[in-house]
């Protein structure tokens, strides 16, 4: 496991993980085919994702080109650049491999990059609110680089009064910290949707990094499986897009 790989802290954003010992290899199998919910072939190998089958394309590309991705994007006074690799789980991680349960609540605010986010730790009932800008990659940029992000922090009244001023669909989830991943539960029409995630420091860690247990795809590079898609995706769409996976909802 690289030592750059980050973990997410109690307010969402990534911290610094020791390499945790242990074999995090295993691997499920999908069927490979077109994605109902995009338009093109899966464009990733089992070789190349070290998953059981590969993603299909989301328009960012074939090919990591690391080297390409760190001039397109880099980080600026209070942006940082987000390295982050996605996957979809066929199961839920075992109740003891949990640390840390949070629930969030994400408002994706209509018009613009921003996102208004409320974070509860189960465990103490305490909460965290920030105001997010992602910028994204340009299309037709692979690998783990997804663009530039930027973090807010604000208090409970601050976060009360422009929720109640800006618009916007919400997604709500459970993410379940499972060094050094974060697995998002999905609820309402996302239910069954189980996915996750992995952020890192560069480009190296990205790359050489094991998939978890469980894999059936890596979603890295399909801009469907991304919070701003999920949140105006209905059932049938994400039935027909998890089909492509070879998962059926329950």
């Amino acid at each position: 496991m690289p030592t750059g790989v980050l973990l997410r802290a109690a307010d969402g954003e990534p911290a610094r993980a020791a390499a945790p010992g242990g074999d995090a290899g295993a691997t499920g199998d999908s069927a490979k085919g077109k994605h109902d919910m995009g338009e093109h072939q899966a464009n990733r190998t089992a070789s190349d994702t070290g998953c059981g089958a590969g993603a299909p394309d989301s328009g960012r590309g074939t090919a990591p080109d690391s080297g390409h991705r760190a001039a397109a994007v880099k980080a600026g006074k209070y942006a940082r650049v987000e390295r982050e690799r996605r996957f979809l789980l066929d199961r839920l991680p075992a109740p003891g491999a949990v640390t840390v349960a949070r629930r969030i609540t994400d408002r994706y605010v209509e018009g613009t990059r921003l996102r208004l986010r409320r974070v509860e730790r189960l465990d103490t009932g305490e909460c965290t609110y920030k105001l997010t800008q992602k910028v994204p990659v340009p299309p037709g940029e692979p690998g783990a680089v997804q663009g530039l992000i930027t973090n807010l922090y604000l208090s409970e009244q601050e976060y009360a009064r422009l929720r109640a001023a800006l618009p916007g669909p919400e997604l709500t989830k459970t993410r379940l910290s499972v060094p050094p991943l974060g697995v998002d539960v999905f609820e309402g029409p996302l239910l069954g949707l189980v996915l996750a995630e992995a952020e890192f420091e560069t480009a190296e860690d990205a790359e050489t990094f094991v998939p978890p247990p469980g894999c059936v795809a890596e979603l890295t590079d399909d801009r469907h499986f991304t919070g701003g898609r999920l949140v105006r995706t209905d059932r049938e769409e994400l039935r027909d897009g998890l089909a492509g996976y070879g998962v059926a909802l329950p």
